[in-house]
């Protein structure tokens, strides 16, 4: 995994914006439409071959495929595992359900038709979880691989996104298995092979766990601390059972609180999960700095510090707000963090969270992402130049 060793380099949380007829053949599958496979298959490799040389213009240096080929972050996994079956509906947020007023103008906001819902509709699992097979994802990865000679030394280095078991559990209800525990093994053990895939094809993996912080405020709000920290801990030992063999250096997990412009005041602080977090086996942590809420919780490596060896991927732009932050304020952001870790070399600097984690969801415009992206490159590189 490459270090920042002569700059601060930049990287992202994964999702991009999606083209606007990628995006409709997504929404209208997820409402129940038939949409042709193999039409679906050809307009997200074509986005894949327009979004790498976009970043790179962006100025990104460690770049993905912009999960073009995916109608979400997770959801894509429902064509992939067995054991799927009816439906349920998501719990509200803690810190939604606090302001009335809030809530009415954030379901306004969310009921739009013309974007796939990461809580609604969403399945149960009815049997046992199997991944069906590798073909999908070893294509996706060909594809990336394919796109990325076509566009020699476009990034430093690459990386592909697969989602933590914990955000699988959560979201795909269990009906099937005895406890919450072996449900995540099976998600561990099925979700292996996708891990084991990206990281054979040459990519650095990303693991995106929202679930280690998030669910404190939805699947556990009604729950004492203790028992959404034991839910962190099983999902982490599941993480590393499912990552054994894989090299940690070849491997980033991203941790956050949800990626929606909410109250967020429910959020469980950084400084309870983080000693949990650190026990994953992963050569990368990649966490949000950026956002009003947590922007100062970068403090609290003064007290857990890194890993010897181990990357900080340090959220400095915000994925939720058209506000395009200037480039001094990025790198002030940089600096500071910098000055907690003691070592430039193992600071990167990214946004928040992803800027579409679901088609349609995303809240800033298109040309107002890339913006964000160069500010980010430009904020980076004013950092370098005092730190460096």
């Amino acid at each position: 995994m490459r270090r920042s060793s002569e700059r601060i380099l930049t990287t992202h949380a994964g999702s991009l914006p999606r083209p606007a007829n990628l995006t409709d053949l997504f929404v209208r599958r997820a409402r129940g439409e038939s949409i042709d496979a193999d039409t679906i298959a050809a307009a997200g490799l074509a986005a894949v071959r327009a979004i790498v040389p976009r970043q790179a213009e962006a100025g990104v240096d460690i770049g993905n495929n912009g999960e073009q080929q995916h109608d979400s972050f997770f959801l894509y996994l429902k064509e992939r595992l067995t054991g799927l079956g009816g439906s349920w509906q998501r719990p509200s947020r803690a810190d939604v359900e606090r302001y009335p007023e809030f809530k009415k103008r954030w379901l306004q906001q969310t009921s739009s038709a013309a974007r796939v819902s990461p809580n609604e509709g969403l399945p149960t699992a009815v049997g046992a979880v199997c991944y069906i097979d590798a073909a999908t994802i070893e294509k996706e990865c060909r594809d990336f691989a394919g796109v990325l000679k076509a566009h020699p030394n476009v990034f430093v280095e690459s990386f592909m996104n697969a989602p933590s078991p914990g955000i699988l559990a959560a979201a795909i209800k269990n009906q099937y298995y005895d406890s919450g525990l072996q449900y995540l093994e099976a998600l561990g053990d099925a979700l292996r092979i996708e891990y084991e895939t990206i990281v054979r094809s040459g990519f650095v993996l990303q693991i995106d766990a929202p679930d280690l912080a998030l669910e404190r405020h939805i699947s556990y709000k009604d729950a004492p601390l203790s028992k959404f920290l034991e839910f962190v801990e099983q999902v982490v030992a599941v993480i590393n059972r499912a990552l054994e063999g894989i090299p940690s250096d070849r491997v980033r997990l991203h941790v956050c609180w949800g990626n929606s412009e909410s109250p967020h005041d429910s959020d469980v602080p950084l400084a309870d999960i983080l000693p949990i977090i650190q026990q994953a086996n992963v050569g990368a942590l990649y966490l949000p700095f950026a956002g009003a809420r947590h922007a100062h919780e970068f403090r609290c490596f003064e007290k857990f510090p890194l890993k010897s060896g181990q990357i900080l991927v340090a959220g400095v732009i915000d994925p939720l707000t058209n506000i395009i932050e200037h480039p001094e304020v990025v790198s002030d952001r940089i600096e500071r963090i910098v000055a907690v870790i003691g070592d430039a070399s193992a600071v990167l600097a990214a946004n928040d969270c992803g800027f579409d984690t679901s088609a349609g969801w995303g809240r800033v415009a298109p040309d107002v992402v890339w913006a964000k992206l160069r500010t980010l490159r430009d904020g980076a590189r004013l950092a370098s130049a005092r730190l460096f």
